[in-house]
């Protein structure tokens, strides 16, 4: 029989995103093995959550209010402003790329750190634009100084990630005034927060002091990490109504479901928040006792803000990788620069000290044994 892909006429795609890496998940875990893949939360969701879930399935047959007006006016309560400055999406991924859509055009330019988001480059190149990556400082935080020189007349956004994903280190509100000192105010600035739950730095960057401040400024933030609807992608920026409507103008229509807004809205009810918080800071004991130990046996792991460890394994990436999951534990790796660990289950702490004690580096650049 004959393949149809081998006699198709060709099909003239864009160059660059023929090129271009499709976004890659977490693979999936062995059997009664531990996914530490992709910083989802390991806890199951609250009863009243689900419930309010398993509601909208009775009218699945209708669009839903794609606008997640509801959730919106939630939010603005919390962070002071009107609903019409807030954007609710498919997660706040979907929610940079709008952004960068509504700003960016071939021959303009978007500056972020790097390593960050692996997400970011392929976001760019969507839309046409270039990539300036600054690379990481030493301790795996953003150089916000060299991300400022770079900026140029081609410069349209510039992405901050703070905690950075994968490294976990933080921008402090110190570091970030002085940079949005430096950066011109007609130039798009998103600050990611998706983590920023996790945050216990007290210095970090925190972006609901930051909203009504300056006229070019984002604030993405996300319900899939701390408050556990990874499956249900909302996500939500907080800004300036005419850059908000511009990003709206660039979204797929009806992106936003009803079953995503009604677990929003039932997520941030006072006794769901508390609980669901709870659990963030049960996660953030077990990041700083994964990190303590690792430190204790060699590792040289920096900051970690976010709810995962970086293990800066350098060449032997793949190498410490392939041993975790041979062990039943899937993590996230970066070759050749290091390893990003969600934290999960009790019971993968110790399963993670113990496979990684075997691998500690030879020194503090992060080559493994």
């Amino acid at each position: 029989m004959t393949n149809p892909e081998s006699t198709a006429p060709g099909i003239r795609l864009r160059p660059e995103i023929a090129a271009l890496p499709p976004y890659r998940q977490g693979r999936p875990a062995p059997a009664e093995g531990y996914k530490l893949s992709s910083n989802e939360n390991p806890f199951d969701p609250l009863p009243g959550v689900a419930e309010a879930v398993a509601a909208t399935a009775t009218a699945i047959n209708r669009y839903p209010d794609a606008t997640a007006l509801a959730l919106r006016e939630k939010l603005g309560e919390r962070f002071g402003v009107s609903a019409d400055e807030v954007l609710i999406g498919d997660g706040s991924v979907a929610l940079l790329a709008q952004f960068i859509l509504a700003a960016a055009a071939p021959g303009d330019e978007v500056v972020y750190s790097w390593r960050s988001f692996e997400a970011y480059p392929g976001l760019v190149t969507v839309a046409g634009a270039t990539s300036v990556q600054i690379p990481n400082r030493p301790d795996h935080g953003h150089d916000l100084d060299a991300m400022a020189d770079a900026i140029t007349d081609r410069t349209r956004v510039v992405m901050v990630c703070s905690p950075n994903n994968p490294t976990g280190v933080t921008v402090t509100a110190e570091e970030f005034e002085a940079f949005m000192a430096r950066v011109p105010s007609d130039l798009l600035v998103l600050l990611d927060e998706a983590y920023i739950e996790f945050v216990r730095h007290p210095a970090s960057v925190d972006g609901r002091t930051l909203i009504g401040r300056y006229p070019n400024l984002v604030v993405l933030r996300t319900f899939s990490k701390a408050y556990g609807l990874a499956g249900l992608r909302v996500g939500y920026a907080i800004g300036p109504v005419a850059i908000l409507d511009a990003a709206r103008a660039t979204a797929i229509p009806l992106g936003v479901t009803a079953a995503g807004g009604a677990a929003g809205i039932a997520s941030l009810e006072p006794e769901a928040e508390r609980e669901l918080l709870a659990r963030v800071d049960v996660l953030v004991e077990r990041r700083a006792r994964l990190r303590d130990g690792l430190i204790d046996l060699g590792w040289p792991i920096p900051e970690a803000q976010g709810n995962f460890v970086w293990l800066p394994a350098g060449a032997e990436t793949t190498a410490v990788a392939e041993r975790l999951f041979d062990a039943g534990v899937v993590v996230r790796a970066f070759p050749p620069e290091g390893i990003r660990v969600s934290i999960g289950e009790e019971a993968s702490v110790e399963i993670l000290l113990g496979i990684l004690g075997e691998l500690v580096p030879r020194s503090q650049e992060g080559h493994p044994k």
